[in-house]
């Protein structure tokens, strides 16, 4: 069995046709089906279901591609771990969240010191941010609970006062702070259900007592202030959150009944290898929310 034929088979797999996936490869159709033939041949079942120049994955297919793809992911993190033995490695970090108040101040102040680092940061749910970092898509995630499963650690960075707030002429402002039973008939703007947020705002609300009747989703807490300074409803954001765009939204409330706290961590897979770059941004956000904490 060569890496050859397990590459040919993920791209054979991936299109489901051969013509196709041997234009992606730049080989000839006949030689990706002997290709695959032979691997066939090597594992002892069809790996296949074949219609003519259309293939479906057969069952023998589907757990063997799992293998194949795992081993493909193990062959790059080897290869990321030597270049960076090697002192090869440009140095990259893939960070994703499922909230983002504070994340230009936070890659601002890394970069400051690690210019030469290269960023990815996605917003995602929370199934969406377990996948990738299972995958190894992602190094580290900023979450506000902990990712399930015993391949996962989380570590809690701050915990601070949640806080709802309204627009400037909302007949709650001008108040102090609000208890959450009060809110029950509100037009809420949140993010989207399956983000880490939304998701403890709704369990918050439903403690109380009610569910909360959130009338326009986004993808993106910044949004939901500028919907907010529209008058369209009112929204929850955390006292950090809050410090950060104190400017956008004045008229913040403080949560009395019952008391509500949200805690932001960092969460990373114990299975994957986290570069040389990833390391150093782990330790460097874990001194970012100890030194806000102050």
């Amino acid at each position: 069995m060569e890496l050859l034929q397990l590459h040919y088979f993920r791209v054979a797999a991936k299109y489901e046709h051969m013509t196709k996936a041997a234009e992606e490869l730049k080989i000839a159709q006949p030689s990706l089906s002997k290709t695959i033939s032979r691997l066939e041949e090597h594992v002892g079942v069809p790996l296949f279901d074949r219609q003519g120049r259309n293939i479906r994955l057969s069952s023998f297919g589907k757990v063997f591609l799992e293998r194949v793809e795992r081993a493909f992911r193990e062959l790059e993190e080897g290869k990321r771990e030597v270049r960076d033995m090697a002192g090869l490695n440009r140095g990259s970090v893939s960070l994703a969240a499922s909230i983002s108040n504070v994340i230009p101040e936070l890659l601002a102040a890394f970069l400051e010191l690690y210019p030469s680092v290269h960023i990815r940061q996605v917003l995602e749910p929370r199934a969406g941010i377990k996948r990738m970092i299972e995958d190894g898509q992602i190094d580290l995630c900023l979450t506000t609970a902990p990712l399930e499963g015993e391949d996962f650690e989380w570590r809690p960075l701050i915990t601070m006062d949640l806080f709802v707030c309204v627009p400037d002429n909302h007949r709650l402002a001008g108040r102090d702070s609000v208890s959450l039973i009060e809110l029950k008939d509100e037009s809420f703007i949140g993010l989207r259900t399956g983000y880490f947020f939304r998701d403890m705002t709704d369990n918050l609300c439903m403690k109380a007592g009610f569910t909360p009747n959130t009338m326009i989703e986004v993808d993106e807490s910044e949004a939901s202030l500028l919907l907010l300074r529209r008058g369209l409803g009112i929204t929850f954001l955390s006292e950090l959150g809050w410090s950060k765009r104190a400017h956008l939204v004045p008229n913040k409330l403080r949560i009395e009944d019952p008391d509500c706290t949200v805690t932001i961590g960092l969460a990373w897979s114990k299975r994957h290898y986290l570069s040389f770059a990833a390391q150093r941004f782990q330790q460097f956000v874990i001194e970012f929310y100890a030194q806000l904490e102050k």
